[in-house]
């Protein structure tokens, strides 16, 4: 075992030393994290609220007010301006300034009143699936109220819906979008620093002085992932306290827990920059290939989109990507107090993840070496 490890310690005091002096590197490392997660954190809102809508109101009578203000009063509509025609509410979406268009027909107010089934036209700018979907489903509700209203005057409803929302009843964009952002920006700055530091060290030609010493490839890979290692760690450290701090987004469960859960994430990337370095010959192609992980992470962990809306074949890619497990971990935290019992099946999978990565690039750093 200790030959297996051969040349660690070395190995690791020396990429200490190098990133102590290398200040763009920490600068990277440890700032542009943290400037991330404050732009994002702060720019990126999930819910969609007051969209801005035009009105064109041809009965101009006080049922077709309170149809307005209902929609108002819904927060998912905000009036911007009213119309005297068709034409013109089209062409007000079709420009942008208004991604949703009501058309209030003349005979609005006398089909309210004889009985009949009066029809009010909402048009919704659907190049924005999330917008369209919500301005859909807000103003069907609102025709849906109305409705009742007419038809049971002030009796009570036969049926009352009491929803409750568990764990985040505020609906917040930032606590469910930032635990999922610590993911991803842990694996873009971990992957991104080993396999820019391998292959610097390539470039530069201490690479080749470094294969001609005693070291065993897993102590080299490993001195390699410690201090990279340390650094992510830390870095996590930090993104959690300003995420509680700055955001204040609740930690439900056990910080220790999500701390020990976290190691074999870390190890999973830190693999995964080591595998990158072995195949990247120059600085720029290993920026690329790194870059290359970070999209399937975001869009196919889970992180916006559900996996289980997925098609079959992306559904099962989402089981081979380290970022599921990991965003998995933190919201159950963060977000719903889960402990290691329900969470440890995750940390697994990660750990198995991360031992196949690093023995699979000290394997390509040996077949690399003898050729």
């Amino acid at each position: 075992m200790k030959d297996l490890f051969y040349g660690l310690w070395p190995i690791c005091r020396k990429e200490f030393t190098h990133i102590r002096r290398d200040q763009t590197t920490l600068f990277f490392t440890l700032a542009v994290p943290l400037m991330q997660l404050f732009i994002l954190g702060l720019a990126v809102d999930t819910n969609v609220r007051q969209i801005a809508t035009v009105v064109l109101d041809e009965s101009h009578t006080q049922q077709s007010r309170q149809f307005i203000d209902k929609l108002s009063a819904s927060d998912s509509f905000h009036v911007v301006g009213y119309v005297d025609s068709a034409a013109r509410l089209d062409s007000a979406i079709r420009a942008g300034e208004a991604k949703a268009g009501v058309r209030i027909p003349y005979d609005y107010a006398r089909r309210l009143q004889d009985g009949s089934t009066a029809t009010v036209l909402v048009l919704v700018d659907g190049s924005d699936s999330s917008v369209a979907g919500q301005a859909t489903n807000a103003s069907s509700g609102v025709a849906m109220q109305l409705s009742l209203a007419q038809l049971l005057g002030n009796s009570p409803m036969p049926v009352e819906v009491r929803p409750s929302v568990l764990y985040n009843p505020s609906t917040r964009s930032a606590n469910f979008f930032i635990p999922g952002l610590i993911a991803v920006l842990l694996q873009m700055m971990v992957i991104l620093m080993v396999a820019l530091s391998l292959v610097r060290e390539r470039e530069r030609g201490t690479l080749e002085q470094l294969t001609m010493t005693p070291v065993a490839p897993l102590g080299l890979m490993v001195g390699k992932m410690i201090p990279y290692g340390v650094m992510a760690f830390a870095e996590l450290c930090v993104i959690l306290t300003v995420m509680r701090v700055v955001f204040q987004v609740p930690v439900h469960g056990n910080v220790l827990t999500l701390l020990l859960l976290s190691v074999p994430f870390l190890l999973t990337v830190l693999g995964i920059g080591l595998i990158i370095s072995t195949k990247a010959q120059t600085q720029a192609e290993a920026f690329q290939l790194a870059m290359a992980t970070i999209l399937p992470s975001v869009f196919l962990s889970g992180y916006i989109f559900l996996i289980e809306n997925m098609p079959p074949f992306f559904a099962a890619l989402s089981k081979v990507i380290p970022t599921t497990y990991y965003i998995r971990i933190v919201r159950g935290i963060v977000l719903r107090g889960a402990g290691m019992g329900d969470l440890w099946v995750n940390g697994v999978i990660l750990l198995v993840m991360g031992c196949g990565t690093t023995g699979f690039a000290a394997w390509l750093f040996v077949r690399q070496r003898h050729t």
